[in-house]
């Protein structure tokens, strides 16, 4: 749930900021510039991007050295100690610890968003394993319902409660460390990774409830071969190496329209919109709860239908809808004064462009580097989408309140640019992978990158798995 600590700051603005400009009071005897005050609160909430950034960074050398699993365990240290730190930052009168806590929350969001879809991903059955994968997207909806809900006013979302609010991100993690130890290692990093055939076969059978596993089995021995004498890779070699050309395009092009999208901003932009509704403004925090619904939904429908239409069709479907609605939404705002129930009209559009969003593009950009990418590039392509992803997720930060003072009415053009690009490329240059081995995969991905080329024989038959 990476995204539960996210949106409980936004309704606590106010809240952090008496607190900082109260705390600066105390030490010094003078109130807080605003200025200074405003800087100190930009400096909270971007901190947590950074720290996905290096989370992202991290990623990799933690799946390949500690393994998908010991990885996700040790991760949660950072949790507790942010949580720590939101908990007693109130009573130690510090809003340094309220960054510090920012910025390890999200290095834990950035190790976690990397390697909870790897560990899926390699751990399911051929015919789940996109349904399987999409569980993140659908536990990170869930993180942003929970957020927008242990936010209302009601529960801690008042005054004196927002510490334990921030705080709040320990219980996801208990629960983790509760319930993860119970599971087995991913079988493809014990056996192509470690070398250690016994544990993968213990592995397969707990995850499947039988003994019959020979078959993927010998599946995965065949990938270990494939694999044999090659360390991991690094992720600048990937952008070096034509054979992995497709794949580095298309994640570089969906992860950052993923992004780009204007999904996020959306949600910034949702409590006007809905005030403008006529929704009254102690009602407005009940509509937003509505919004992270909505992405939920879509996401549980498109983990029940991803083996089903596959990838590329949810990609492209979602990003065409999103293009559809965010037009309407664009021409709302700009007649919402001429006809009265165009407020109405922009508001559903809000739910409409995020159900479009739940679709596709929240869950299916997640697993591309699993099925795209062999054993020895999937932690080194993790950690380029997520550098790409919290990168561009801090610049649409940056540059969002620009475009709506800018372009006014028209903000969103932008954003229905990149999904356009999104469902182009899903559609004529992404390859469908459904249903198939990482294998079958890589063949295909070889005939894509070398079409006049010679016929794929696997890669160069890991030596080592240092990154």
């Amino acid at each position: 749930m990476e995204d539960e600590q996210e949106l409980p700051l936004q309704p606590r603005t106010q809240h952090i900021q008496e607190f900082t400009n109260e705390t600066w009071w105390a030490r010094t005897g003078w109130p807080l510039p605003d200025h200074l005050v405003l800087l100190v609160w930009s400096l909270i909430v971007s901190l947590y991007p950074l720290g996905g950034l290096f989370g992202a960074l991290l990623a990799g050398p933690f799946a390949i050295m500690l393994g998908r699993k010991k990885s996700l365990l040790v991760n949660n240290i950072f949790v507790v100690a942010a949580a720590i730190l939101f908990g007693f930052s109130f009573r130690a009168g510090s809003f340094e610890m309220i960054m510090l806590g920012r910025l390890l929350m999200g290095i834990n969001a950035g190790v976690s968003m990397n390697i909870q879809p790897m560990y899926l991903g390699e751990s399911a059955p051929r015919e789940l394993r996109g349904a399987v994968a999409m569980t993140s997207a659908i536990f990170t909806a869930l993180g942003i319902v929970m957020g927008q809900v242990v936010g209302l006013r009601e529960l801690l979302g008042g005054p004196q409660a927002w510490p334990l609010l921030l705080a709040s991100c320990l219980v996801p993690a208990v629960l983790q460390l509760a319930s993860l130890p119970l599971l087995p290692e991913s079988p493809r990093y014990l056996l192509i990774d470690r070398g250690d055939r016994a544990t993968c076969l213990a592995a397969l059978q707990r995850l499947r409830g039988t003994k019959e596993v020979m078959v993927e089995l010998a599946e995965l021995e065949e990938e270990r071969a494939a694999c044999q004498g090659r360390r991991a890779r690094r992720p600048w070699e990937l952008f070096k190496d034509g054979a992995l050309r497709r794949q580095v395009i298309s994640l570089v092009v969906l992860s950052s329209a993923m992004e780009l999208c204007g999904n996020d901003s959306i949600y910034a932009y949702a409590s006007s919109v809905f005030r403008e509704a006529g929704i009254p403004q102690d009602k407005v925090q009940y509509a937003i709860i509505g919004t992270g619904c909505c992405e939920l939904f879509t996401a549980f429908i498109s983990c029940m239908v991803i083996e089903r239409v596959g990838r590329r069709v949810l990609l492209m479907g979602g990003y065409c809808l999103m293009t559809c609605w965010g037009s309407v939404f664009t021409a709302a705002l700009c007649l919402q004064g001429s006809f009265p129930w165009m407020p109405y009209l922009a508001m559903s559009c809000i739910f409409a462009f995020i159900l479009s969003f739940g679709i596709g593009p929240a869950g299916v950009t997640g697993i591309l580097a699993t099925e795209l990418f062999d054993q020895t590039a999937r932690p080194a392509a993790y950690m380029v989408c997520g550098a790409l992803t919290w990168t561009m997720l801090f610049l649409v930060g940056l540059g969002f309140p620009f475009l709506m003072e800018g372009l006014s009415n028209f903000l969103y053009v932008p954003f229905l640019g990149i999904c356009v690009c999104g469902a182009i490329y899903s559609g004529f240059f992404l390859p469908e992978t459904k249903g198939k081995t990482f294998l079958e995969i890589s063949e295909e991905l070889h005939r894509l990158n070398f079409p006049q080329g010679p016929m794929w024989k696997g890669p160069e038959v890991i030596q080592s798995t240092e990154l």
